[in-house]
């Protein structure tokens, strides 16, 4: 070969290195993140994404996010499922079951791993052996949760004899829970009035109404709706209010019994992982949680001059002073 051939051969050798070795790098996936804006998303997004670390994914090296809030606008759902849709992310984590409906409803191809109430009641799995489709991930047992919580009120208010069922109109889990809280009150021989909020502003004219007719309790059935307003409504009308959701009494409500938070997003994000090794979700079995808590809050009874019964104090994970 003469030199000249020669150097142009290693010359495009050396060229063509960089290109093979670019060519070979494995492709990083990107998980679209969509979340119901309400309080608690935060830190369903900080514990999320340390799930992920743990199991070895770095963020910007070895997975991305696009990550979006509806900020608490039901109308904004569908647009930000259809914009994670054409980023052609590879999969789409779902937080709450108004999210999980809207992605499901963007997309019937790309895999979904949700964390929702109750998958089979709204919809969204066809059942959670075999949920089909596109769609996997952890059943929050919300109905159930809600059910519990109506017992705790008899527990706690042994004389209690009527309760409001607040209720968010635009969440498809409505009706599942609603079913679960008038059970609960049945069982236990409270009668339940229902009142279904469709947007924020109607907040203050449910409470105020209440003052004609005062409930003994409320029942807060969603975390979709905006616990810390009603946390503050109900202590302002002096009403013992209830909820399935953890941050509901930390920022002043009564009681909650909620899952462990913790547990759930440690295994979405072990879903997630399944999946981007090549599972499909329609073999993925839905998981239900195994570990609640019960969280009291004693300042807000003091102000409500409840007494807590010893067998609730002895049952709780934490009471807040």
């Amino acid at each position: 070969m003469r030199r000249r051939d020669l150097l142009t051969f290693l010359g495009g050798a050396v060229a063509l290195r960089p290109l093979s070795a670019r060519a070979q790098q494995p492709k990083v996936p990107t998980i679209g993140v969509l979340v119901t804006g309400v309080r608690g998303s935060e830190k369903f997004w900080s514990m999320f994404r340390q799930a992920m670390r743990e199991l070895g994914y770095v963020e910007g090296q070895t997975v991305r996010y696009e990550f979006r809030s509806d900020g608490g606008q039901a109308s904004r759902r569908p647009e930000l499922a259809a914009e994670l849709v054409g980023l052609k992310v590879d999969l789409i984590v779902a937080w709450f079951t108004p999210a999980a409906t809207a992605a499901k409803q963007a997309t019937r191809e790309i895999p979904i791993v949700m964390t929702t109430g109750d998958p089979v009641g709204t919809g969204l799995v066809d059942s959670l052996a075999r949920p089909g489709g596109n769609i996997t991930g952890i059943s929050g047992l919300a109905p159930e949760l809600a059910g519990k919580n109506v017992e705790l009120i008899r527990e706690m208010l042994p004389s209690s004899r009527r309760v409001v069922a607040l209720i968010n109109a635009r969440d498809s889990s409505s009706k599942p829970i609603l079913d679960q809280i008038l059970s609960g009150a049945a069982a236990t021989g409270l009668t339940v009035a229902p009142i279904e909020i469709n947007n924020p502003d109607e907040l203050e004219a449910a409470f105020a109404a209440m003052e004609k007719d005062p409930p003994d309790a409320a029942a807060i059935a969603q975390p979709s709706l905006p616990t810390t307003r009603i946390a503050e409504l109900a202590l302002k009308y002096r009403i013992p209010a209830f909820s399935p959701f953890r941050p509901f009494a930390e920022d002043g409500g009564l009681l909650s019994y909620w899952l462990n938070e913790a547990e759930i997003y440690r295994r979405m994000a072990v879903l997630v992982d399944k999946i981007l090794k090549g599972a499909k979700p329609a073999d993925l079995p839905v998981e239900q949680p195994t570990r609640f808590e019960l969280v009291i809050n004693l300042k807000t009874a003091a102000a409500l001059a409840l007494t807590v019964p010893p067998s609730i104090l002895d049952r709780a994970d934490e009471v807040i002073e």
